[in-house]
């Protein structure tokens, strides 16, 4: 099994900072993609920045240049730092990991897992 878990949401006014960490634990063998969503009551979860292990990164086109994706490979660790807060911002935060696990007959066998989200509130 494999269990992902956000940290770092809050509050915070609008133009200060935030730094949201994910973890993902488990019988991994290894991970492709892990990426940072979010989701407001209502709407779809959207991408917000993900990064491929092998080294391609992608943002949101509404959090280029305030978000920043960063990674801890060796610790199967991601990290998002959320600078320039807007209110519009505001959401919960998901962590989604994809990446292989090796089963109970020896084989290989992918997995998509989502956290359970961290809120994230800007207030204006």
């Amino acid at each position: 099994q494999v269990h992902v878990m956000e940290s770092g949401g809050g509050l915070v006014q609008a133009g200060g900072s935030l730094r949201l960490s994910c973890a993902a634990s488990g019988n991994i063998v290894n991970i492709v993609y892990m990426g940072w969503y979010r989701q407001a009551p209502g709407n779809q979860r959207e991408l917000v920045a993900g990064t491929f292990m092998r080294g391609h990164i992608e943002y949101a086109d509404s959090v280029k240049g305030r978000f920043t994706i960063s990674r801890d490979a060796g610790k199967n660790m991601i990290y998002l730092q959320m600078d320039s807060l807007k209110p519009e911002d505001t959401d919960v935060y998901y962590c989604k990991t994809t990446g292989y696990i090796r089963n109970t007959a020896g084989g290989m066998e992918r997995f998509d897992q989502w956290g359970q989200g961290s809120q994230v509130t800007v207030s204006s």
